[in-house]
């Protein structure tokens, strides 16, 4: 009977031990900023960061090498991180996109390297929930990142740009001020409009990351209607019209009436 339950615990204990040892990869080679490919062929995506992009997919599917603003440099520091080494692999609720990229946490040594991309000011916050489970540690080395100038954020100017002028930074990394003159509430989308226009500029949050404006004490749709206030993030094109998607309050600082 000893002899039996030992036999069990001894192979629970080799089950463990080989799991452990399955979370541990070879990095062949560092994508871009946030994804790497493993040495069996499989690719990793950062979860909680988005870099600026290496490439753009033309409308054939196939590639074109267009870097963003600071994409080069989000790449080597990534690369320097974790090409040719042994990487730990940690996942939260959903672990593969819709790309059949593994998701992951992805811990280098000492080094969390999702974490250390975004305090660097290399990466930018991306939350897609139910994948959360670092979010409040990555607002607050955004904060500090874009506070102290780090990485990508040295280059961003401190002046605003004007709504108007938004469509001129595609790409780009800027803070923008002006007026929301109106909050459309949809069924998946709040969407902060900065004009009159389907064409102008407007501010994009998604209801799933709605608890993390609520921790804060803030309501995106009463709190920020009517108010003039500074935004930062990457200006997107959508529908022939650029946006930023507002991913947590600390990209938004309400301006004080002058």
């Amino acid at each position: 009977m000893h002899i039996k339950i030992f036999f069990v615990y001894a192979l629970g204990f080799v089950f463990l031990l080989s799991a452990c040892e399955r979370e541990n990869y070879l990095v062949k080679n560092a994508v871009d900023g946030d994804t790497i490919e493993l040495e069996d062929g499989r690719i990793v995506r950062y979860i909680g960061l988005d870099t600026p992009e290496t490439r753009i997919r033309r409308e054939d599917s196939t590639w074109l090498y267009q870097p963003e603003d600071y994409a080069e440099k989000a790449r080597e520091f990534n690369r320097r991180l974790v090409e040719g080494k042994i990487v730990r692999l940690e996942y939260d609720m959903v672990q593969v996109d819709k790309y059949n990229r593994v998701l992951a946490y992805v811990f280098a040594g000492n080094i969390f390297v999702n974490a250390e991309l975004i305090k660097q000011g290399y990466a930018m916050l991306y939350t897609i929930p139910p994948n959360i489970k670092y979010t409040e540690l990555f607002i607050k080395l955004q904060k500090e990142a874009r506070e102290n100038k780090r990485g990508l954020w040295e280059e961003v100017s401190d002046e605003p740009v004007l709504p108007e002028e938004a469509h001129n930074y595609y790409g780009r990394v800027v803070y923008v001020r002006g007026r929301v003159l109106d909050v459309y509430e949809g069924k998946s989308v709040i969407i902060l409009n900065f004009g009159k226009e389907k064409k102008d500029f407007k501010a994009v949050i998604f209801k799933t990351n709605l608890p993390i404006f609520y921790k804060y004490g803030v309501n995106p749709v009463t709190d920020y209607f009517n108010k003039k206030i500074k935004i930062s993030g990457k200006v997107k094109k959508y529908k022939k019209s650029p946006e930023i998607i507002i991913e947590n309050p600390s990209q938004v600082e309400v301006v004080p009436c002058q």
